[in-house]
């Protein structure tokens, strides 16, 4: 699992797709639907805590944890900046140790997809099952097959915004894994300097999903299209997994 340096200076003002007071709200909708009160939650991979900030100030008694020192220095101050004082930890989401129990877990953004080996994923699912009290709530999302094949495979994306340039590059190898390597350019006075970030991303399909859950003690609710409450479409990029600890 990689740290990110460079992606995590400019990760915000690249990912305005992410749409995070969307994801903020669906999850409160989730909770509504199937009758669950979040209580204590754990943003997993929270990145630059952009989710875990709207969470808390939905009401929901939340922290954060992600394995890169970087991203979660930009997540703590972005929450001081707005008066919360919210718990991050730094541990690889695979490494989960906690302090106490918590009744649900949410993990968005393809955060599982940067896990390319399938025993850390299984690990990744015992751990969250450890600390989860009975009838909690693990929602996540992952990008798709589909999406690996057919929109990522060897393609190359560029993404702009009035601070940098990023060139997007994609390398599609065997087991669905897609290399990817970012390089950023920032102008400065005239010159532009350059920096990169390299890391990898493997999709896995439903069925190996649903096999792991269920090794890990969860039971499979619902399997949602992205940020909707029907069923994923074959052109699915993203797919979102609504669990229930046994």
């Amino acid at each position: 699992m990689e740290s990110y340096n460079s992606f995590s200076e400019y990760y915000d003002g690249l990912m305005e797709d992410a749409r995070y007071p969307e994801r903020c709200e669906y999850f409160s909708e989730l909770c509504r639907r199937f009758c669950h009160e979040p209580k204590k939650t754990l943003d997993l991979a929270c990145g630059t805590g952009s989710l875990t900030l709207l969470l808390r100030q939905s009401g929901v008694d939340v922290f954060g944890a992600d394995g890169s020192s970087e991203m979660l220095c930009e997540a703590m101050s972005k929450s001081l900046d707005a008066g919360e004082n919210i718990l991050f930890i730094c541990q690889q989401m695979q490494e989960l140790e906690l302090g106490e129990n918590i009744d649900t877990c949410v993990c968005t953004l393809d955060s599982l997809n940067h896990l390319t080996d399938e025993a850390d994923v299984q690990r990744t699912f015992d751990g969250v099952s450890r600390y989860m009290n009975a009838g909690g709530l693990f929602v996540f999302d992952v990008n798709t097959v589909y999406k690996h094949r057919e929109i990522l495979a060897n393609n190359a994306f560029v993404l702009e915004n009035d601070r940098v340039f990023c060139v997007w590059q994609n390398f599609l190898r065997e087991d669905d894994i897609v290399d990817i390597a970012l390089d950023f350019f920032e102008e400065q006075d005239g010159v532009y300097y350059r920096s990169s970030e390299d890391f990898s991303e493997r999709a896995y399909s439903e069925d190996v999903l649903r096999q792991m859950l269920s090794r890990a003690g969860f039971s499979v609710l619902a399997v949602y299209g992205d940020l909707s409450f029907e069923a994923p479409r074959e052109d699915e990029q993203r797919i979102i997994f609504v669990t229930k600890k046994d």
